[in-house]
């Protein structure tokens, strides 16, 4: 009679093949640690116009719907986003209005730290209620702004807004060409961020929250 087969031994620790996954699974941590490490110290790729020597901004002071008077530096301390508009404006307004109010949306509870402003550029016809009651369609803690002729030029001036009324019927019904970019001020009241028109809500809460976090 043939002897039996000895036994096969047990495996342990020391066998070479799990000494091989192991070593492999420990490549494959470090490599995905590293890329976590990679990605958080990779600067923010912004997706609206950086500017990178901002300066202060000079103080305006303008009329909010309940008839008090709101300057700028009241806004010290929180990103300030700043929109040219007016309330018949057909379609780049509200586009643009619903952008911003989506994107705060999706900041979630940092939004608390972001102060949004709209002013007309239509003082005939936007009264400082009119503007209140606009923004508030979109969201109830943006501020609507409007004042005199010269008041609104002085608040537009430094940003480079252009705007103008076209095809004026002579009865008061006309639009307004206007510069349809949105202005970011950081906590310290200096521009620092630009969005173009139809800059995605995402790209807008992408780029505010980088800013919300840097010093």
């Amino acid at each position: 009679m043939p002897p039996e087969p000895a036994p096969e031994p047990a495996a342990t620790g020391r066998d070479p093949r799990v000494k091989l996954l192991l070593g492999v699974g420990l490549v494959a941590v470090a490599a995905v640690a590293m890329l976590l490490l990679v990605l958080k110290l990779r600067p923010h790729q912004y997706s609206g116009w950086l500017l990178e020597s901002p300066k202060p901004v000079a103080d305006f002071e303008l009329t909010a719907g309940s008839g008090e008077r709101v300057r700028l530096s009241d806004f010290r301390g929180k990103l300030v986003m700043l929109y040219f508009g007016y309330t018949y404006c057909p379609d780049v307004c509200p586009t643009s209005m619903a952008a911003i109010a989506e994107a705060l949306r999706q900041l979630g509870a940092s939004a608390k730290d972001v102060a949004v402003l709209m002013i007309t550029v239509d003082p005939e016809r936007d009264t400082p209620q009119q503007m209140a009651e606009y923004v508030a369609h979109f969201n109830p803690d943006f501020v609507g702004l409007s004042g005199t002729p010269e008041e609104i030029a002085a608040a537009a001036t430094p940003f480079g807004i252009y705007y103008e009324k076209r095809d004026d019927d002579g009865i008061g019904s006309y639009t307004v060409d206007h510069t349809a970019t949105i202005t970011v001020l950081d906590r310290d009241g200096r521009m620092r961020l630009v969005f173009p028109f139809e800059t995605t809500p995402e790209e807008i809460a992408s780029d505010l929250g980088a800013l919300l976090r840097s010093p």
